[in-house]
């Protein structure tokens, strides 16, 4: 029987997934640097207060978040855990229906705005059409999730930004999936005066071949349709029965299972 593992695609056994809150103008010099280095951001946003003060506008947003991911955040950015579900409810609904006018697609994932959350409100998002929630508290590791919606970072930007990047970039064994996962606020680069730090990361971190830079929902459905596959008992081969490709470590060799196709081994 051979060993099957799951792989990201192209085979790489690393991805690298950067998540910011609140959409304020500092968005634009922290885009423009990921988009230098070929990194993929997730931009968490509050709807109801878009072009609000230093906010980016809705219309801009659209341009500026353009080969990224726009994800909720709620309309207002309430702690929720301390909200009526009523309001909860209308609060990401809400978010969801106008972020949606403006991009064009369904969103499907968000962050907790101020962090708050509650076991209740999580059983209640996969219901208002959210597959992914990310929390505060970072675990310092390289781990993939395993509540997606309490997905925990691997740390904010201020924690070891760079000596993290070093480790990750340094991480070789194919028998393991690796994920470092970066979130904070771009407004702080410019209140701390420390936009070197997040440059010198994608400098270090961006371009490179052995690592799938990545938006959470493309995690997030590149999972999906990993679990969609249907091996066969003994291991010889796998019906993928969905659209995207899912790519596979058989026995040391990389096997792309296209949508919609069998693959023997």
């Amino acid at each position: 029987m051979p060993k099957i593992y799951l792989a990201f695609p192209e085979g790489k056994h690393k991805v690298l997934t950067m998540s910011y809150d609140d959409g304020r103008q500092f968005d634009r010099r922290l885009v423009g640097i990921f988009n230098q280095n070929g990194m993929k951001g997730t931009f968490h946003l509050n709807s109801g207060l878009l072009g609000e003060g230093d906010r980016i506008s809705g219309e801009e947003a659209v341009e500026l978040y353009r080969g990224h991911e726009i994800s909720a955040h709620t309309v207002t950015h309430p702690t929720i855990a301390r909200c009526p579900k009523e309001l909860v409810v209308r609060e990401v609904l809400q978010d969801r229906e106008q972020l949606e006018s403006l991009t064009g697609y369904t969103v499907r994932g968000m962050s907790y705005p101020n962090g708050s959350y509650s076991q209740e409100i999580k059983k209640m998002l996969p219901h208002l059409g959210i597959e992914y929630a990310r929390v505060v508290p970072s675990t310092g590791k390289f781990i993939m999730p395993e509540d997606l919606l309490e997905w925990s970072p691997t740390c904010h930007h201020k924690e070891n930004l760079l000596d993290l990047g070093r480790q990750f970039i340094s991480l070789n064994k194919q028998q393991y999936l690796y994920m470092m996962y970066v979130w904070g606020h771009s407004y702080e680069f410019d209140q701390d005066n420390n936009w070197d730090v997040i440059e010198e990361f994608c400098r270090l971190a961006g371009g490179r071949n052995d690592i799938w830079y990545a938006t959470n929902i493309q995690i997030v459905d590149y999972l999906n349709a990993y679990r969609q596959l249907k091996f066969a008992a003994l291991g010889q081969f796998v019906w993928n029965p969905g659209a995207a490709s899912v790519w596979l470590n058989v026995d040391n060799t990389i096997v792309e299972v296209k949508g919609n196709s069998q693959v023997y081994f």
